[in-house]
C-alpha cells in the first residue's frame, strides 16, 4: 500500500482485507446462489467498528474520517461489490443522516446500535411510479398534534427487508416543492 495512506489507514485497510478474505469471499458464491443477504456477517463488521465509521466514539462509532470510509469501501469491494455498497448505504444512507439531523436523543436512540451493527440501516426514497425522484414523491406525512401520519408506500428499500430502522424521506409540503421533504427514522 502506498505511503500516501497513514499508518492508522493501512492497519485498517489490512484489517478489512484479512477480514473480506476470510468472511466474505468463502461465501460468495453461496450467497449468490441462494439469495442470501449476510446479515451476520454485517453484524460482524458492526464488532469492528465499521457500521459506525463516521460516528463519534461517544455514541459508539468509530470517529474515522472520509479518508479512512474510503479505504474500508475500497477493502470490500475488492471482494464483494455488494458487501461494500451494504456498508456504505448503512453509514452514509441511514446512520449518518441521524448523526448529522437528528435530535441528540435521537442520536442517542438510535446510533449506538446502529454503529455496533445490532441493526442495520435502511434507507427509503423510491416509490413505484416516482423513481428516486424526490421532487415527485407521492407518499406524505401530515402532523396530527405531537405526531406524524405517514401515508403512502416506498419500494426497492435499500436493506428493506433486513434493515432494523430506516431513515424514510416524505412529502411534507406541496409537490415539486424541495423543501417540503422531511427524513423520518421509521
Amino acid at each position: 500500500m502506498s505511503t500516501y495512506f497513514t499508518e492508522q489507514q493501512q492497519l485498517l485497510a489490512q484489517m478489512v482485507r484479512d477480514f473480506a478474505e476470510r468472511e466474505i469471499r468463502p461465501n460468495l458464491k453461496h450467497w449468490d446462489d441462494h439469495e442470501i443477504f449476510p446479515v451476520e456477517v454485517m453484524k460482524k463488521m458492526g464488532e469492528l467498528g465499521l457500521l459506525g465509521i463516521f460516528i463519534p466514539e461517544q455514541y459508539g462509532g468509530s470517529g474515522f474520517g472520509y479518508n479512512e470510509y474510503a479505504t474500508v469501501l475500497m477493502e470490500l469491494g475488492k471482494v464483494c461489490g455488494g458487501v461494500g455498497l451494504s456498508v456504505a448505504a448503512h453509514n452514509s444512507l441511514c446512520t449518518v443522516h441521524i448523526y448529522y439531523h437528528g435530535s441528540e436523543a435521537q442520536k442517542q436512540k438510535y446510533l449506538p446500535k446502529l454503529a455496533s451493527g445490532e441493526w442495520i440501516g435502511a434507507w427509503g426514497l423510491t416509490e413505484a411510479n416516482t423513481g428516486s425522484d424526490a421532487m415527485r414523491m407521492k407518499a406524505t406525512a401530515v402532523r396530527d398534534g405531537d405526531h406524524w401520519i405517514l401515508n403512502g408506500s416506498k419500494n426497492w428499500i435499500t436493506h428493506g427487508l433486513t434493515g432494523d430502522v430506516s431513515v424514510v424521506l416524505i412529502r411534507t409540503g406541496e409537490l415539486l416543492d424541495s423543501i417540503g421533504i422531511t427524513a423520518f427514522i421509521v
